[in-house]
């Protein structure tokens, strides 16, 4: 929902980090399994081409820590996933703590900006250093990309 969102959670999907995804289930899905999608950056730039390679609808309430972690951001932690997307669920109109999400998981087949790969540790480092911060310390003082 931002652009600094979107370069972020584009970085975790070029690094391999990020292979699942997320979203309100009464949005209906937005992809099929073998489906080919194409990331864009904060600024709309194609990066790269995921494919889908499945999608399950269950509860809010009964995604996993390991489905959690599997989207990569944050400090990987199940509490970062679980509070930072209620807050999206809330920006967006759509957070009920009964509701059900559409859970996607997906590989990147192609990066197509060599540009914006050059920054993908950079841009990781960032978010790891911002989970930090905010108190969220499953990594510990692991900030970097490595």
């Amino acid at each position: 929902d931002s652009q600094v969102m979107a370069d972020r959670l584009t970085a975790l999907v070029v690094a391999g980090l990020k292979t699942a995804t997320c979203s309100a289930a009464l949005h209906g899905p937005d992809t099929t399994v073998g489906e080919q999608q194409v990331c864009l950056n904060g600024a709309g730039d194609p990066v790269c081409v995921i494919e889908t390679v499945s999608v399950t609808t269950l509860p809010f309430a009964n995604v996993t820590p390991e489905m959690a972690a599997m989207e990569g951001e944050g400090d990987l932690s199940f509490r970062y996933w679980h509070d930072e997307h209620i807050a999206f669920f809330e920006r967006e109109g759509t957070w009920a703590p009964d509701m059900d999400v559409i859970f996607e998981t997906f590989r990147c087949v192609a990066v197509i900006d060599d540009e914006f790969a050059s920054a993908v540790p950079a841009l990781i480092k960032a978010e790891r250093a911002a989970a930090h911060a905010a108190g969220y310390t499953a990594l510990g003082a692991c900030l970097g990309a490595d």
